[in-house]
C-alpha cells in the first residue's frame, strides 16, 4: 500500500512539474473558494485574480501568436472570455476559463504528442569501420573514409560498410536488415552487395561503388529523417468546429452587447461559449482510446495516429513478417526410393540441429513436432551457405543445395538433381537429402501467410479500405503466389526501401495512407505514411520506433481493430463537440438578455464540461 501511495505521489509531483499552469489554476480556485465559503470574499478574489492574471496572460500571448499565424482555434473565445474577465475584474469566472484551458490543453498534449524517434537506433546500426586493402597490406579505417574503387576486405560477420561489386569467387550474405527476407543469399563474381548486409559466409573481397555516405543503408537513415521532419502536423478536430464557432460566438456576443449595453453581458455569452467540450471531449477520448488499445495488445505512441487511423484511404503491406511468418517453414517432403518422409526428416534434422541457418532451423522445429527427441550426429561438418553432413543411424547423411552435393555425389546422381530441381516450382526453396550415399529426397520451403489475413483483408474492404497493397523485395513468383493466397489483387515485387517509400507518398497524395511492416527495410516507409503500424512481437526496434502505433502480439489483423477503435472513438468525441456546442448555444442565447451572471455562466459550462467528459469515457 505503502508503494502504491509512493508512485501515485511520484505520478502527480512529475505530471505538476509537466504541467504547472492547470496544477496552479486548480490550488488557486481551491483556495479562492474555501477563502469564499468563510467569509474572506476580498482574499478570495485575490486568489481568483492571481489565477486569472498569472494564469491567463500565457494563455493571452499564445493564442494572439496563433490568429497572427492566421490559425483561428477554438482557443480564441477562451482567449476573449479571459481578457474580458480581467477588464471587468469577474475573477472567479475567469479563473474557470484559465483552468479549463490549461487543462485540456495539458490533456491534448499528453494525448497527441508522445512521439519517439527511430534514428537513434538506426544510426547506431550504420557501419563504424572498413578494412581497405593497399597492396598486399590491410588497413582499418574509418568507414567514412571509403572512397568509390577501394577493394576492402569483409570477414565473416561484418557489416558490409558501403554498396559495392564482389571481386571474389562469390560471396554469402544476409540482406533481411534491408530486403525483408530471412534467407540469407550468395551473390556471385561482380555481383552487387549493400550496404548494411552482413557478411555470413566466409571473407571475401569487394570494390566499393559509392561511398558509405551515398550507400543503401545510409539512404535508409536518411529516409527515416526526412520523412519524420516533413510530416505535416495533424489539425486538431476542436480547431475544424472552431471555423464557424468562433465567428458565431463574436456575434452573439455583440448581440448581447447591444441589448444590454454592458461589457458584463459580453463576458457571460463568452464564459458560455467557451468551447471547453472543444478543447477537453477530443483529448479524454484519444486517451480513453488508446488505453482501450492497449488492452488489445495495440500500442498507440500518439494520439494523432488513432484518429487518422479512422479514415483509412489506403492500407499498404509489407510481405515477409507481416502478410507472412516471414521465416521458411516445411512446406512437403518429397522423398525418392525406399525412405519415407518421416525418416528423411529425422535424418535430416538430426544433422540440421547442429546449424543455425535459417532452413536448418525450419526443419528442425518441423521435427520437434514429429518427434520427441533427435540424434546427435557424428562428424558433423557444414559448409557455410551450402550445407551439412554428419552420421546418424551409422548412415552418413547430406542436406543442402545443389552445389554441395555435386562435389560429393557420382555422376548420374548429378544429372538426376538437376532433373528434380526443375520439377520444383521456381521461386521455392528447397534443400536436397541424401541418406547412406543416395539421393532420398527433397525438402520444400515456403513462406505461409498468418491466420486470418484473407478475412482481414476482406474486413478493410468492407470497411471501406479503397486501396489494398502488398510491396516486397521479394521476387515476383513469390509475391504473386502470397498475394493471391491473401486476396491481394495490387502487389510491387523487388522493391528496396526508396522505391517503398515513393509507393506510400504516391497512395498518401490520394487520402490517408497506412503502412504495416516489420523490418529495417520497411521503416521509411512506416515514418512517411500518415500512419505507420509496425509488427512488435517479432520486428526489429528500428521498426516499432519509425511507427506511429506498435502491434505487441504477431497478428497483423489487429490493425483493423486499430482502424474501428479510431472510428469509435471520432464518433463519440464529435457526440460530445455538438452536444456542448449545442448547449453552449443555448446558454448563449439567453446570457445575451444579461440574466445570467459571468460565475453562474461558469458553473453552468462546468456542468457541461462533466457531461461531455462522461460521454467522452466511453470511447475507453
Amino acid at each position: 500500500m505503502g508503494i502504491m501511495t509512493n508512485i501515485s505521489i511520484e505520478s502527480v509531483y512529475s505530471s505538476a512539474r509537466r504541467y504547472p499552469l492547470p496544477f496552479f489554476a486548480l490550488i488557486g480556485l481551491v483556495v479562492g473558494s474555501a477563502l469564499f465559503l468563510t467569509g474572506q470574499s476580498l482574499f478570495a478574489n485575490v486568489a481568483w485574480y492571481a489565477v486569472l492574471l498569472l494564469g491567463g496572460i500565457p494563455i493571452v500571448v499564445r493564442t494572439i501568436r496563433q490568429v497572427l499565424r492566421g490559425r483561428l482555434s477554438a482557443d480564441v473565445i477562451a482567449m476573449l472570455a479571459i481578457v474580458v474577465a480581467m477588464l471587468v475584474n469577474e475573477s472567479f469566472a475567469g479563473a474557470i476559463i484559465v483552468l479549463m484551458q490549461s487543462g485540456g490543453e495539458a490533456l491534448e498534449d499528453y494525448g497527441f504528442n508522445r512521439a519517439s524517434s527511430s534514428l537513434e537506433e538506426l544510426t547506431a546500426r550504420t557501419p563504424k569501420s572498413a578494412r581497405r586493402k593497399v597492396g598486399n597490406h590491410i588497413e582499418e579505417i574509418d568507414a567514412n573514409a571509403v572512397k568509390v574503387g577501394d577493394i576492402l576486405v569483409i570477414r565473416h560477420g561484418d557489416l558490409i560498410p558501403a554498396d559495392g561489386k564482389v571481386t571474389s569467387e562469390k560471396a554469402y550474405v544476409d540482406e533481411s536488415a534491408l530486403t525483408g527476407e530471412p534467407v540469407p543469399r550468395t551473390v556471385e563474381a561482380n555481383g552487387k552487395l549493400l550496404s548494411g548486409s552482413i557478411n555470413v559466409g566466409d571473407t571475401f573481397e569487394m570494390r566499393t561503388t559509392a561511398i558509405s555516405e551515398e550507400s543503401q543503408y545510409a539512404k535508409i537513415v536518411k529516409m527515416v529523417r526526412d520523412a519524420q521532419e516533413n510530416k505535416p502536423k495533424i489539425q486538431r478536430l476542436a480547431d475544424k468546429y472552431a471555423t464557424y464557432f468562433t465567428p458565431l460566438t463574436i456575434a452573439i456576443a455583440f448581440i448581447g452587447y447591444l441589448m444590454t449595453h454592458s461589457v458584463i453581458t459580453v463576458l457571460a455569452v463568452l464564459v458560455v461559449a467557451t468551447p471547453c467540450p472543444l478543447i477537453i471531449a477530443v483529448p479524454i477520448a484519444v486517451i480513453a482510446a488508446v488505453n482501450k488499445a492497449a488492452n488489445e495488445s495495440i500500442i498507440v505512441k500518439n494520439g494523432a495516429a488513432i484518429e487518422q487511423i479512422s479514415d483509412a484511404k489506403a492500407v499498404l503491406f509489407d510481405k515477409t513478417g507481416t502478410i507472412t511468418y516471414g521465416s521458411p517453414l516445411v512446406d512437403e517432403i518429397i522423398p525418392f526410393g525406399r525412405h519415407t518422409k518421416k525418416e528423411i526428416l529425422y535424418m535430416s534434422a538430426s544433422v540440421e540441429q547442429l546449424s543455425s541457418h535459417p532452413l536448418s532451423v525450419s526443419i528442425v522445429t518441423a521435427a520437434r513436432k514429429e518427434f520427441e527427441r533427435l540424434e546427435k550426429p557424428k562428424g558433423f561438418k557444414e559448409v557455410p551457405s551450402k550445407g551439412v553432413e554428419g552420421v546418424v543411424k551409422g548412415s552418413r547423411v547430406l542436406v543442402g543445395s545443389r552445389g554441395f552435393f555435386e562435389a560429393r555425389i557420382d555422376g548420374s546422381t548429378r544429372l538426376y538433381l538437376k532433373i528434380v530441381e526443375r520439377s520444383v516450382s521456381e521461386g521455392k526453396l528447397y534443400s536436397f537429402v541424401a541418406i547412406g550415399g543416395k539421393l532420398a529426397g527433397i525438402i520444400v520451403f515456403t513462406d505461409k501467410i498468418r491466420p486470418g489475413v484473407t478475412k482481414m483483408i476482406g474486413r478493410l474492404k468492407g470497411l471501406g479500405v479503397g486501396q489494398i497493397t502488398m510491396l516486397t523485395g521479394d521476387n515476383e513468383q513469390n509475391a504473386r503466389v502470397i498475394a493471391d493466397a491473401a486476396g491481394i489483387k495490387d502487389y510491387r515485387a523487388g522493391l528496396l526501401p526508396a522505391e517503398k517509400v515513393e509507393i506510400v507518398k504516391d497512395a498518401k497524395s490520394k487520402g490517408t495512407t497506412i503502412m504495416v511492416g516489420d523490418g529495417i527495410n520497411d521503416a521509411p516507409a512506416l515514418a512517411t505514411a500518415t500512419v505507420g503500424v509496425a509488427m512488435g512481437a517479432h520486428g526489429t526496434g528500428i521498426s516499432a520506433e519509425a511507427a506511429d502505433i506498435v502491434l505487441l502480439v504477431d497478428d497483423v489483423t489487429k490493425v483493423t481493430d486499430a482502424i474501428l477503435t479510431g472510428r469509435r472513438m471520432l464518433k463519440i468525441a464529435k457526440q460530445s463537440i455538438f452536444f456542448g456546442i449545442g448547449l453552449s448555444s443555448v446558454l448563449m442565447v439567453i446570457a445575451t438578455t444579461g440574466v445570467i451572471p459571468p460565475p453562474v455562466g461558469a458553473i453552468l459550462q462546468e456542468a457541461i464540461d462533466v457531461t461531455v467528459i462522461l460521454n467522452a469515457l466511453r470511447a475507453r
